[in-house]
């Protein structure tokens, strides 16, 4: 028969307390026990002498006649120098459960595909924003938008025509003005010369008749 030196829980419900028992290996934790070798009271402090009671001599006896304890009691026997407990190296201490490694695979999952939404979101935008450039480049006037700048380009000459059709036109004025001013002129010079030969005449004639 395979001995066990195990804890038998007993108290009531959330003031557990527990034996420290010599137990068949094969019966049921809170089940028969063939001999109780202490007492251990995890609601004291771990100050507290009470906390973990044990008989030493009763635990060497059964360790001596092939008894196996669990961690929890190898922890006591050390601690009251029966048996040294063999310093036990756990690799995967620490380490997560498979749901927990399932939980982040799944969060880790959920973030990149966020992301990889939120860079073909940002792309997709940039592209439309270039399309819409584009197409306003290279848009040509619409049939309507082409005759209104004609008609505008028609109704307004540029500045420079207009400059140079007036130009000539104010150059003119003065020498028509002084062309018409100086015809008379040359045209009274000979009748004034021929009015002053008949008054001479007519003078010379009548100057007898008076003597």
């Amino acid at each position: 028969m395979a001995l066990s030196i195990r804890l038998s829980r007993g108290g009531s419900k959330k003031r557990p307390y527990y034996r420290i028992v010599v137990a068949d290996a094969r019966s049921p934790r809170d089940g028969k026990f063939i001999e109780k070798i202490g007492n251990y009271n995890p609601l004291l402090g771990k100050d507290d002498e009470k906390r973990v009671v044990l008989d030493a001599d009763r635990a060497k006896h059964w360790l001596g006649v092939g008894a196996q304890p669990t961690d929890r009691v190898a922890r006591f026997l050390d601690v009251a120098g029966v048996k040294e407990r063999a310093a036990r190296n756990n690799p995967k201490k620490g380490e997560p459960g498979e749901k927990a490694k399932e939980r982040l695979e799944e969060r880790a999952s959920k973030a990149a595909e966020a992301a990889e939404a939120a860079t073909a979101a940002k792309q997709a935008e940039a592209e439309a924003v270039i399309a819409i450039e584009v197409e306003a480049a290279t848009e040509e006037p619409t049939p309507e938008a082409e005759a209104v700048a004609e008609a505008v380009a028609e109704e307004t000459p540029p500045v420079e025509v207009a400059a140079a059709e007036e130009a000539p036109a104010a150059e003119e004025a003065p020498a028509v003005e002084a062309a018409a001013e100086e015809a008379p002129a040359n045209e009274a010079t000979p009748d004034a010369d021929a009015g002053d030969t008949g008054a001479e005449e007519a003078k010379s004639a009548e100057a007898p008749a008076e003597g």
